[in-house]
């Protein structure tokens, strides 16, 4: 897919691992990014890499922002109210509401599956809260959509991975466990694959469209960290059940549901196809890269 044009100004709520990703490229691409934190550290960060940072309750600095946007992304969570971007965005936007909204969510609307096959069209059954707080944020930003003409897409992805963010510094800082759970399995995506995606969506926009981003081998937790292990070298870490308190709630919510989930889609609407298609393309193209160096006092 060609380079997004220089004319590109992307609005993304919610600066994170992933917000972060996506105003990179934007600007990679030659366009303009501007991102929201209420962390003044992540702010400052940011504005070093060429983004400009906002604090999402300056309400004057956002409403400019989205006057200027050509696309806005919502990477914000839900929380107990709905979606903090809708909330905050839409009461600025007026007519200023640009030609591409993309709100990320998560595989985790679809609930468990007992290892079936799941796609977009699928029935929502949401297993857990935060599964059931995406439900209603994908509602709500569709049922505004349409009642406002605005190109609203929506992308359910599962637990994604990358550098800094992996079972590989899990596995060399010693933090990682091998947690089994007998016959559940679940996909992954590289952030790069996500990014991606998102762009061949501002290329071809369907008002409505909800696609899966996901690698195409959905796979038990603990082969893939064995593998990683194995790879680099390292004993495999102690096996722990899924259910062990040193498991963190975060990590246990994957082991919450096992199925597949469906990438078709992306991959005919968008023309779009993950450059890691499955984990072991992604984590190998990680060991590639040195680890930084630890300064030693």
């Amino acid at each position: 897919m060609p380079d997004a044009p220089s004319s590109l100004n992307l609005l993304v709520f919610g600066g994170g691992y992933l917000g972060r990703a996506t105003a990179l490229e934007a600007i990679r691409r030659g366009g303009r990014a501007t991102a929201t934190s209420r962390d003044p550290e992540r702010r400052r960060a940011l504005a070093a890499e060429g983004i400009t940072a906002i604090d999402p309750t300056d309400t004057a600095a956002l409403k400019t922002a989205l006057e200027a946007a050509t696309a806005v992304l919502i990477t914000a969570a839900p929380d107990a109210h709905g979606c903090p971007g809708l909330r905050a965005l839409g009461p600025l936007a007026g007519d200023a509401w640009p030609d591409w909204i993309g709100y990320v969510s998560s595989t985790s609307v679809y609930g468990d599956r007992a290892g079936g096959w799941v796609f977009e069209d699928g029935p929502l059954n949401a297993a857990n809260l935060e599964g059931a707080r995406r439900v209603r944020a994908e509602r709500d930003w569709l049922d505004g959509a349409q009642g406002m003409g605005l190109t609203v897409q929506i992308f359910r992805l599962p637990g994604f991975y990358g550098p800094g963010r992996s079972v590989v510094e899990r596995l060399r800082d010693g933090t990682a466990k091998l947690v089994r759970k007998p016959g559940q399995v679940f996909n992954r995506i590289h952030v790069d694959d996500i990014v991606s995606g998102l762009f061949a969506s501002m290329a071809r926009p369907r008002p409505g469209a909800a696609y899966n981003l996901t690698d195409d081998e959905p796979s038990p937790a603990d082969v893939v960290m064995e593998w990683a292990a194995d790879r680099m070298g390292l004993p495999r870490p102690p096996q722990v059940d899924w259910t062990d308190d040193s498991v963190s709630e975060a990590m246990r919510r994957f082991y919450l549901d096992s199925k597949r989930v469906s990438n078709a889609l992306a991959k005919a609407e968008l023309s779009w196809r993950p450059a890691y298609p499955t984990w072991r393309e992604g984590l190998a193209a990680m060991l590639e890269v040195p680890p930084p160096l630890r300064l030693v006092s």
